[in-house]
């Protein structure tokens, strides 16, 4: 991977490499492409970043420190000086070339960050420079500075730091648009979540516990299914020495479960279709094992009026993403800093260990998230 191109020219502030904003200030007010910055601060804008670039892709040995111009953004975007940034799957899906940008996004790694409002957009009034902030990010989080829409940043929880907020967005913003918003999870049901110590899973059954739900889900060893227990799970299933699907229908008597939240696929497709109760609902959310199923039988979603739903959110609309947004403002804001949900690191890496954090993930040994420092 090259040096990324941004959607627009690179900005340039002045003619030193790194300038106060409030060097250039002019009438209280500083323009760059779009950006204004209405009270003078101390936060530095280089014409350059560091970032992580990967080549023309591979293995994590590609991962690689480099050089960019600082992104430009729009009216109604800001630019964060990055702290932190997670680190999930997706990501290492792009390094691979599994998983391209969408048309406009920053060709960066990273999609959640965590920092310091460095530069607003001209349109901007909900934050001003200087704000602490942990945003979703359309890519171009391996950086230390990522632009996104003004509206799907979030003001740090009460009493959370940079670090531990950098691990909220993208599985928080994930889980809440496919476990409540299409999987219609209701007090009383019951929801499969597969990968329950990974970030997804574990950020799952911590949201269905308080929505009122009974929570399976499965793991891969048994230190696994401890940290899957005392965050709330009521039946944890090895996947490795037990069969997942008898396992359930022992524990329900037959009866399956409400909803399933799925990142394998491949088999796992069919063997979660026959654990669904009537109206029960497949929420697939990744393909780990591939999204084809040979001689698949329709029949059972039709007698047992199934849903088999799913989304990815990179692509989503930036409406879409600030609904979300503030749904986790509103209903899950207060949770994190009541303590009635956790965040979990597994292990913080520097920016420049970047391939050790992405071999973490993919030798599956975490429970909880991957999180880099950049700062």
């Amino acid at each position: 991977m090259s040096a990324p191109v941004e959607d627009s020219a690179p900005r340039q502030v002045g003619r030193r490499e790194r300038l106060l904003w409030s060097d250039y200030s002019r009438n209280g007010e500083i323009l760059v492409d779009g950006a204004t910055e209405s009270s003078k601060s101390n936060v530095m804008i280089p014409a350059t970043m560091h970032y992580i670039g990967y080549g023309e892709g591979g293995g994590p040995e590609v991962l690689r420190v480099a050089e960019c111009p600082v992104p430009a953004i729009g009216a109604r975007e800001v630019l964060i000086r990055v702290e932190f940034a997670g680190v999930n799957r997706p990501d290492l899906l792009q390094r691979a070339g599994n998983y391209p940008p969408p048309p406009g996004a920053s060709p960066i790694l990273g999609l959640e960050v965590a920092g310091r409002v460095a530069a607003i957009g001209a349109e901007v009034t909900a934050w001003k420079v200087g704000d602490l902030v942990c945003a979703l990010t359309p890519g171009g989080g391996y950086a230390e500075f990522c632009r996104t829409d003004a509206s799907h940043c979030l003001s740090l929880p009460r009493g959370f730091d940079l670090a531990t907020s950098a691990a909220i967005p993208e599985t928080f913003f994930t889980v809440w648009t496919n476990v409540v918003s299409r999987g219609r999870l209701q007090s009383g049901e019951s929801i499969l979540i597969h990968g329950g110590s990974s970030g997804i899973g574990y950020t799952a059954i911590q949201i269905a516990k308080q929505l009122g739900a009974v929570v399976f889900t499965t793991v891969g060893n048994e230190q696994k299914a401890k940290f899957c227990l005392g965050l709330g799970a009521d039946h944890v299933i090895n996947y490795r020495t037990h069969d997942f699907v008898s396992e359930i229908k022992r524990m329900t008597r037959a009866r399956g479960v409400d909803i399933v939240l799925d990142m394998v696929g491949g088999p796992y497709i069919e063997k979660n279709i026959s654990l669904l109760k009537s109206e029960g609902r497949l929420v697939q959310i990744a393909f780990l094992q591939g999204s084809t199923v040979s001689d698949f039988d329709f029949m059972p979603i039709m007698l047992r009026r199934l849903t088999v739903t799913g989304s990815t959110l990179r692509p989503r609309t930036v409406e879409e993403k600030a609904t979300i947004a503030h749904a986790l403002r509103e209903r899950v804001w207060p949770l994190l800093e009541s303590g009635q949900i956790k965040i979990v690191v597994y292990r913080f890496f520097q920016f420049a260990e970047v391939a050790d954090a992405h071999r973490t993930i993919e030798r599956g040994e975490h429970a909880g998230k991957i999180v880099l420092s950049v700062g």
